[in-house]
């Protein structure tokens, strides 16, 4: 059964970084469905995984279903839009990297949440003010009126997805340092 989970949640967070350019209102759901799925693996002693409690567990499904409810609010055109999605997730894919190479300087576990967290949005921030640097994204450049609206539209989904990882891969790192 735990090789079937752990199996199930690669497959699925690696479907909700799939799911970000085109299908926005899926990715964190898949990812909390990977999170929730690892929750469920145990040791054959019977003991869990990883700690994944259930505040963990809570606390993810809120802001899943508050990004989903946000994303279903927005207008079509914008929803079906993926312009600079790839500079977004491959910046928040980089904040994480960095934000977990905290872990030299983090002396508990929550200092070490909070960087990855903290790196995640700034990935996110400098992947798309990256791509308003391009020809393409110049109309929703910082001096358009729409930097932000476009930033939040995109780039929520986009954290709360890639968190979700980082979680996990917090909670690893945590078993192997602490």
């Amino acid at each position: 059964m735990t090789a079937l989970a752990i199996t199930l949640s690669c497959l699925l967070f690696m479907a909700s970084l799939a799911f970000l350019p085109k299908r926005m209102l899926l990715a964190p759901a898949c990812a909390f469905i990977a999170l929730t799925l690892l929750s469920l693996a145990s040791t054959g002693e019977g003991y869990p995984l990883l700690p994944i409690n259930g505040t963990i567990l809570l606390c993810w499904l809120c802001m899943t279903v508050v990004v989903m409810t946000a994303t279903l609010l927005q207008p079509l055109p914008l929803r079906r839009s993926s312009k600079g999605m790839g500079y977004i997730i491959v910046g928040a894919i980089a904040g994480m990297a960095v934000g977990l190479l905290g872990v030299s300087y983090a002396s508990q576990v929550s200092v070490l949440y909070g960087i990855m967290i903290v790196a995640t949005v700034a990935g996110i921030f400098f992947g798309f003010l990256l791509y308003t640097k391009t020809p393409e994204g110049r109309p929703v450049g910082i001096g358009t009126g729409n930097f932000f609206k476009y930033l939040l539209a995109k780039g929520f989904p986009t954290a709360i997805t890639v968190m979700q990882i980082g979680v996990v891969l917090v909670l690893i790192i945590a078993l192997h340092k602490y």
